[in-house]
């Protein structure tokens, strides 16, 4: 998993580093970091925030808290402080100083520093700028409603839209439609779109299996599509090479009821290669760099975290859009 969501992407893998070996990305993933100092037991003591380390007119401490609260509110063990906000030496860019550790004293309580741009509605932490604010989620959630255009189960509302950027090649991509099952069926309230990501510097096979896809949509619908990606994922060893594909590929379409021949001929189309790279470059334009993610009313969330887990940040972000179970 990339350096960006152990930082504050999400901000939510510092409380769950089971993310970081559940993803696969483009780039190499982050060096391990060393093991750290054994937990302090019971709730954590934080110093007293310096009145003079607040020489920043904005973001204010609300702003920040809000954020926070957005972005690590589902977690009720979860506990921060704001300890600075402050000038830097280029104008209207605040450094924001917090601490963080949990009720129940299991993690060591860390500082997170990031940089707060002069639009307000950006932060750079690490090497990644990643959205701010009391409601740091909705620009993307806007642009997934626009244009998150992918075979979709459930709802055919968007009020509660959880979209998936998978790579049909990808190993953690299968290993997630366990929960992504599990999700069709506890929340029936949601649209789950599928948005193809296939990353083709590691998956020879992805675009094709992708493209692929986008032509059984086209033909035999939603129904079809999600026949034929659970097909596809149930066989991915299949893929590991050119003729394994067109078997795999096959085979999967047939289960959806459709024509090889027929698909094959649209998966060379213009039109079908375009489909993915849209997709892709919507995935890109959102801050996905690995698979599998999930973007849940705009918040990302890898796919393949711990079930429980993963309905606790839903039905968080529910409540905070307003959402009834």
């Amino acid at each position: 998993m990339s350096a960006r969501l152990v930082s504050v992407a999400a901000l939510v893998a510092l409380s769950l580093p089971v993310f970081q070996a559940a993803a696969q990305q483009q780039v190499p993933p982050a060096p391990a970091q060393e093991p750290s100092a054994p937990a302090p037991s019971g709730p954590p003591v934080f110093p007293k925030p310096d009145p003079a380390n607040f020489t920043a007119a904005t973001p204010t401490k609300e702003v920040v808290n809000a954020f926070l609260q957005t972005s690590w509110g589902f977690d009720d063990t979860r506990v921060w402080q704001v300890q600075a906000i402050q000038k830097t030496s280029v104008e209207g860019i605040s450094k924001v100083t917090i601490v963080v550790g949990d009720k129940n004293g299991k993690q060591k309580t860390s500082a997170i520093q990031f940089f707060v741009l002069q639009d307000g509605k950006h932060i750079v932490a690490g090497d990644e700028i990643i959205p701010f604010g009391e409601h740091p989620f909705a620009d993307f959630r806007a642009q997934l409603q626009q244009h998150a255009d992918g075979p979709y189960r459930g709802s055919p509302s968007k009020d509660l839209e959880i979209v998936e950027f998978a790579d049909f090649q990808c190993p953690h991509c299968k290993d997630a439609q366990a929960n992504m099952d599990k999700l069709a069926v506890d929340f029936p309230k949601a649209r789950i779109v599928f948005q193809n990501y296939p990353l083709a510097r590691l998956h020879a096979q992805a675009v094709t299996a992708a493209t692929y896809g986008v032509c059984v949509a086209k033909q035999g619908g939603s129904n079809a599509f999600f026949t034929y990606a659970a097909a596809v994922f149930d066989g991915q060893d299949g893929l590991s090479s050119s003729d394994g594909a067109t078997l795999t590929l096959n085979s999967a379409v047939t289960k959806a009821g459709l024509d090889p021949a027929k698909i094959s001929a649209c998966a060379t189309t213009p039109a079908a290669g375009a489909s993915v790279e849209a997709s892709v470059k919507l995935a890109q334009d959102l801050n996905v760099n690995q698979t599998p993610v999930l973007m849940v009313n705009g918040r990302q969330v890898p796919a393949n975290v711990p079930y429980d887990t993963l309905k606790q940040i839903i039905a968080y972000q529910m409540k905070l859009d307003g959402i009834s179970q």
